[in-house]
């Protein structure tokens, strides 16, 4: 993230920082050729400031990944992926990370380099949802001999066709349908 991650940015620093990220992922969204001098005019910042913050596009592009994924690590730490009930922790963890794609699907979904603070995070993700799919396992929510990497890549795919399909949803509603899906299918119930 340029010069950003090395210090602490004074409270104003970071505001402008934080505008020129908002205003990136809507620029961006809709024109992701958009010049940085019209991400700082979308994020009411000097032209000077964009390019004093992040030396070059890529390394907005970089800070706009790992900013959005630090949101989505923080959504599943709301979601208390640990300590919940894992029902609870699925449905709270599922609503909250609705809410961060939805809000930032642009800077999520940015390629990564391997070795990034963004990839290191969306493993770190992955791994902490298979953590509560086998807390879910072992609380007979899921079956026994289910593979829970290929349950994860369900959920994932469900999460990502419901904010295609359904934006405008509210997450709590949709995070319910999801987790319906995930854990009972389509097919009637016992």
């Amino acid at each position: 993230m340029g010069d950003t991650a090395a210090r602490p940015l004074r409270a104003d620093a970071e505001r402008s920082v934080r505008a020129v990220l908002e205003a990136a992922e809507r620029v961006l969204a809709e024109d992701p050729g958009a010049s940085m001098e019209q991400i700082a005019a979308a994020a009411g910042v000097a032209r000077t400031t964009i390019h004093r913050r992040f030396a070059s596009r890529q390394a907005l592009m970089e800070a706009l990944a790992t900013s959005a994924a630090r949101q989505l690590a923080q959504a599943v730490d709301d979601g208390r992926p640990d300590t919940a009930p894992p029902l609870v922790a699925m449905h709270r963890i599922t609503a909250n990370v609705l809410q961060v794609k939805g809000a930032w699907a642009f800077a999520l979904g940015l390629p990564s380099d391997p070795g990034s603070e963004a990839a290191i995070l969306q493993r770190d993700i992955n791994d902490r949802c298979v953590a509560v799919l086998e807390r879910a396992k072992a609380a007979h929510l899921i079956a026994d001999t289910a593979d829970l990497d290929w349950v994860r890549r369900v959920y994932y795919a469900l999460i990502s066709e419901s904010l295609r399909s359904e934006p405008d949803t509210d997450p709590d509603t949709l995070a319910a349908r999801i987790i319906d899906t995930l854990l009972y299918g389509a097919g009637p119930r016992p």
